[in-house]
């Protein structure tokens, strides 16, 4: 089980501040959010700020830190490999803006990244099932995705649950994970329903202690999943 910060909520004028923070209390993954003002009507971060994390944790060696980059855009496919040249660990596509999602997924692989696939709130569950043998993680948006701090969708829930009965079945390794609204009565209600990794921004960082906020939310999310 895996709480991983959006950097979407930190405050950019001590963003280095908030990573070192969120590191110190045990996150190991943070999560960057690129959007395009179309696929999503926000405008998001772009490959620097992937170069500057992981320059940051080499400088203070603290290499193992996992950076996904989250392409909330309409041309995921072109986008891609500046995230993969910055320095990401993992991409994360949307199925709703692939043209062929299975060779999109194939395309990150190629790249040397960790392939995601995510779907939106009005999105099945059914879109992923059959590719979830090229993915590493289904993501799952428990909000509408472009901005942070939007309210949590329960009715995503059954999906993440579908998705973890899928992956169980099939004997795969692709980890299920929920995006949106997490906090930590939400981060049980997803765990609960099978999801692995939590997304959460300003549960983390919109806390005045950034530590002990995300430690609480990990406390909360181990206890809750369901296995």
């Amino acid at each position: 089980m895996q709480v991983v910060p959006s950097l979407l909520s930190a405050d950019l004028s001590r963003l280095g501040e908030c990573l070192d923070e969120a590191r110190a209390a045990g996150a190991r993954w943070v999560s960057v959010d690129v959007m395009d003002g179309h696929f999503v009507p926000n405008i998001g971060f772009g490959p620097d700020l992937v170069r500057m994390i992981k320059e940051r944790a080499r400088l203070r060696r603290a290499p193992g830190l996992f950076v996904d980059a989250h392409l909330m855009v309409s041309n995921p496919e072109e986008v891609a490999p500046f995230f993969a040249r910055a320095g990401a660990d993992m991409v994360v596509v949307h199925w709703e803006a692939c043209k062929d999602p299975r060779r999109a997924l194939k395309g990150l692989r190629r790249l040397g990244v960790a392939a995601g696939m995510a779907i939106k709130p009005r999105t099945p569950a059914s879109r992923l099932v059959p590719l979830l043998g090229e993915m590493d993680l289904a993501l799952v948006m428990s909000v509408e995705p472009g901005f942070g701090g939007a309210k949590f969708l329960s009715s995503a829930m059954p999906k993440v649950a579908a998705l973890r009965r899928a992956v169980s079945a099939a004997g795969l390794r692709c980890r299920v994970a929920v995006d949106g609204g997490i906090n930590r009565t939400t981060a049980a209600a997803a765990a609960r329903a099978g999801a692995e990794c939590l997304v959460a921004g300003t549960a983390v960082f919109g806390e005045r202690d950034v530590g002990a906020a995300f430690k609480a939310l990990q406390r909360t999310a181990e206890n809750s999943f369901n296995h």
